[in-house]
């Protein structure tokens, strides 16, 4: 099939997050498998690494109308694991400090939808599939529909709305339609761009396009409820009959404790020699007291409350007093989560580490070096740090939330089945009930505990076999056309 992508991340070119990585990942697997991929990306100039920069290649330029404004627009190429990918290219919109903040986002976001569509002629490739995601890109559809509908080409594009968390819409002021888009009020109604009085991008994208994924089953039925559904969830009631939720997989080539050079040592679930070493590793790094016998516990996260980062806290002091524990955080976020743990790692120096950063290669070692891996997230679309852990044998400890209830198969003390461990309400004493579940598994029961991890590590979140899920869709769609 002939697939374009357009999103707004994309490892390793940049990316904040889990859309950078499905990015990153599943267009390559799609590709593996025999289809024609190519993905759309604004030229974020700043943060693109030189390596990059010094493979693309000039394909055309333009000028694109945003609204009342003649905008230059160039298309920059570059070929990478059999997938085409095209940069949109504006300094004014995308020569900044970071890929997200500003106060212009509606105009910069609006010309790179307009530019990735008006871009489909010049570079002569007209895509059965359109895949969009989150709200960055959630207007395209509707501009196929609306703006563009005149253009034959295009009567046979097929769109895919992905959202990756739904708690970002793209709301602005109902202006946008005629000054950024240059679009009347045909499509500003309650099952389109309407929203209330304002104009909402992902609203649009939800009712125009012609499926709605989210990624996780759990998460595509949560947002249907008024708990999860940030105020759309009457609207994806409505559509529910093309929602899906499809799970997201994790990069088998990045994260494999058989093959990874991060590491100081590789392992496997027959063997895993090496898993120690790594711990000891950690432990050494981060200045821990090095203990193989003592449960090392490692949170990777973004410092938010979304993450249920106040949990975490709030447990603390009772966890460093009264357990046999070793806590690493690896992070970044709200300055106030930020001091909290630099206070901890003060008042518990054998204990507990707090390391306020972003660092790929010791993400990977905690992953690695752990024995439980903590994620208590209030809500999660999907996450993709439960299944590294699991992957590297550490044993996740979530909150039954959207993907972390998809993904993690809490321990059976009877049946000894389990990947992890998992609570169901949202608070501190549960969460510390199950911590302490998994500590007397550890302690107690070291070969449930080795059986566990084998479990763990033999599970396949590979995007090989997630993939297929979206060609099945893929296929249906273009079989309905």
């Amino acid at each position: 099939m002939k697939l374009l992508f357009a999103a707004t991340e994309c490892a390793p070119f940049f990316k904040t997050g889990g859309l950078g990585d499905v990015l990153g990942a599943l267009p390559k697997e799609l590709a593996k498998q025999g289809h024609e991929v190519r993905v759309v990306l604004p030229y974020f100039v700043q943060q693109m690494p030189e390596k990059f920069k010094e493979q693309l290649e000039d394909v055309t330029n333009f000028t694109v109308k945003v609204g009342w404004r003649n905008v230059y627009c160039g298309i920059k190429q570059l070929n990478k694991d059999q997938v085409t990918y095209y940069f949109i290219d504006n300094l004014y919109y995308f020569d900044r400090e970071s890929l997200y903040g500003f106060e212009d986002e509606a105009e910069r976001f609006a010309f790179f939808q307009l530019a990735a569509i008006e871009m489909l002629e010049k570079i002569d490739y007209i895509p059965e599939i359109f895949h969009v995601n989150d709200w960055q890109t959630a207007v395209i559809p509707v501009l196929l529909k609306d703006k563009y509908h005149w253009i034959n080409k295009f009567e046979q594009i097929r769109t895919v709305l992905t959202i990756h968390n739904l708690m970002f819409q793209g709301v602005y002021d109902q202006v946008v339609l005629d000054d950024l888009f240059g679009i009347g009020y045909n499509a500003f109604h309650e099952q389109g761009l309407k929203y209330y009085n304002d104009v909402s991008f992902l609203k649009g994208g939800i009712y125009y396009s012609d499926l709605v994924t989210t990624v996780s089953p759990t998460y595509a039925q949560e947002i249907q409820t008024p708990e999860f559904g940030m105020g759309l969830e009457e609207d994806l009631q409505r559509i529910s009959g093309k929602l899906v939720g499809l799970l997201n997989g994790i990069d088998y080539d990045t994260y494999n404790p058989e093959e990874d050079e991060t590491i100081p040592a590789t392992f496997s679930s027959k063997d895993l020699t090496g898993k120690a070493i790594d711990k000891a590793a950690l432990q050494e790094q981060v200045g821990l007291p090095v203990d193989d016998k003592m449960a090392l516990i490692g949170v990777v996260t973004r410092l938010d409350e979304q993450k249920g980062i106040q949990l975490i806290i709030d447990s603390l002091d009772e966890l460093m007093t009264y357990r046999e524990v070793q806590i690493v955080l690896l992070g970044t976020g709200k300055p106030y989560f930020e001091e909290a743990f630099r206070y901890f790692t003060e008042k518990y120096p054998d204990q507990f580490k707090g390391i306020i950063d972003f660092d790929v290669k010791l993400a990977q070692l905690i992953y690695a070096g752990c024995d439980m891996f903590l994620m208590p997230s209030e809500f999660e679309p999907c996450g993709l740090s439960q299944m590294n852990s699991m992957r590297y044998g550490t044993l996740p400890i979530v909150h039954e939330v959207g993907g972390l209830a998809d993904t993690v198969i809490p321990y059976h003390h009877v049946t000894g089945e389990g990947t992890g461990f998992s609570f169901y309400d949202f608070d501190v004493y549960t969460m510390m009930n199950t911590i302490d579940h998994a500590l007397t598994i550890f302690y107690d029961y070291p070969k449930q505990w080795q059986n566990l991890i084998q479990q763990a590590m033999e599970k396949d979140y590979s995007w090989e076999s997630a993939a297929e899920a979206y060609i099945e869709q893929y296929e249906k769609l273009a079989v309905d056309s």
